[in-house]
């Protein structure tokens, strides 16, 4: 079902009876749509745990992938954003779906996202999907800060799920990541976006099999 945050942005929330656990997801670039509402229900169904995704852009009405502006669109959007409103309102939706632990996995931007979210306190564990370790010259902007820095000084235990020839995270940034403390999973020859849509041609089965088993696992601990 969806939900509003205390700061009007919808969330889509995904209960599990008697859970004991939340888990917040942070969508890709494209936002909160059926792709994540039924990854909410899959997850809930699979875990037990409450499962809430947010939308990244509250209030704006931006081109989906099909148009020819969409990513310029939605990229000039992201250098507007402020990671204190896009963290607060996951550290809100955990709290929306429980007073309980609460960890947070993201994707693509989310992922990046889902670093900047290991400073917040409030996740004991998140799990980046191919988040951008550093943010891309086109997407900083004053509220941005580096994903690499709050890894390295957040509390939260950090997975990293990364392809190697993903030109959005050089070798040399996944290095320092894994140097900042967080655990990284790589897969040879995965490109960007390779587990959460299977209607990309980056889409790796068998990979996102594997590393939606490791993350769960992880989030389990």
């Amino acid at each position: 079902m969806y939900i509003e945050l205390p700061s009007g942005t919808p969330a889509y929330l995904a209960s599990a009876e008697r859970a004991e656990r939340t888990l917040v997801v942070v969508p890709d670039i494209w936002g909160l749509r059926p792709l994540f509402e039924d990854m909410c229900d899959w997850l809930a169904a699979q875990t037990g745990w409450n499962v809430v995704a947010i939308e990244p852009f509250p209030g704006q009405a931006l081109p989906g992938a099909e148009a020819a502006d969409g990513l310029s669109a939605r990229s000039e959007a992201l250098r507007a954003l402020s990671d204190s409103a896009l963290v607060g309102d996951a550290e809100a939706a955990a709290d929306a779906a429980g007073d309980q632990p609460a960890g947070l996995i993201g994707f693509c931007m989310g992922g990046m996202y889902a670093y900047k979210a290991a400073a917040s306190g409030r996740f004991g564990r998140v799990v980046g999907f191919y988040g951008m370790i550093r943010v891309p010259p086109g997407w900083a902007g004053s509220g941005q800060g580096q994903p690499l820095e709050a890894v390295a000084a957040g509390s939260a235990e950090v997975m990293a799920i990364i392809g190697t020839v993903d030109s959005w995270t050089p070798p040399d940034d996944v290095d320092q990541l894994e140097a900042a403390g967080a655990e990284v999973i790589r897969y040879e020859g995965a490109d960007h976006g390779f587990v959460h849509d299977p209607s990309r041609p980056a889409h790796r089965a068998d990979y996102a099999e594997d590393a939606w088993r490791r993350a769960l696992d992880f989030l389990s601990g």
